[in-house]
């Protein structure tokens, strides 16, 4: 009888959905229905149901992959930026380096010349102001420490000495000029460190 009413009214027979309602509400009042018995063995899920929730953790999945793929492009740009501004910084290190014994040749020559004018001192001098300026175009600093705190970081002490009016600690004395390349160490200044008492 259900199945005739039931078909009835997916034909689209407006009154056969309504005695249907009844008779189910009816045959649940019977005793061989147990409504109990529904909710301790329910029917079995539907596969849909469970089709969408391994959708939607298949989602999850493929997002999380998404933004770690995402982070780590993100740090692959900024470690390539990095480094292509570092080489730009520092691909004058070679050369600068390898003019470093002209540097010190020149300041030696200014040195021995003293400090009477003369043309070929004034020539020298000016040879030597012009190359530092290119030098500190392309990111080279010269470090003179005298009288400055020693800075491990930057100085080299190859002796101690005794020297008035400077604080113990304190550089007494360069040997050799010290050169930064854009803030990084190139060559520590050799100097001589003021004693403690």
């Amino acid at each position: 009888m259900l199945e005739t009413r039931a078909g009835a009214h997916i034909r689209g027979d407006v009154g056969a959905g309504v005695p249907l309602a009844r008779e189910l509400h009816m045959n649940q009042d019977h005793p061989e229905f147990d409504s109990e018995d529904l909710s301790q063995n329910p029917p079995e899920t539907d596969p849909l149901k469970a089709e969408i929730e391994s959708l939607r953790s298949e989602i999850a999945l493929v997002k999380a992959d998404a933004l770690r793929e995402r982070a780590d492009l993100e740090n692959q740009r900024k470690r390539i930026a990095r480094d292509v501004e570092n080489a730009r910084k520092f691909a004058n290190e070679k050369l600068l380096g390898e003019l470093l014994p002209v540097f010190d040749s020149l300041d030696a020559g200014l040195t021995a010349a003293g400090t009477e004018p003369s043309p070929l001192r004034d020539g020298l001098d000016m040879t030597y102001k012009q190359l530092l300026k290119v030098a500190a175009d392309n990111g080279l600093t010269l470090l003179d420490p005298v009288g400055q705190p020693f800075n491990p970081d930057q100085h080299q002490a190859i002796s101690q000495g005794e020297a008035e009016g400077v604080a113990p600690g304190h550089v007494v004395q360069v040997f050799q000029k010290g050169y930064l390349l854009n803030d990084r160490l190139l060559r520590p200044a050799l100097v001589v460190v003021a004693k403690h008492d």
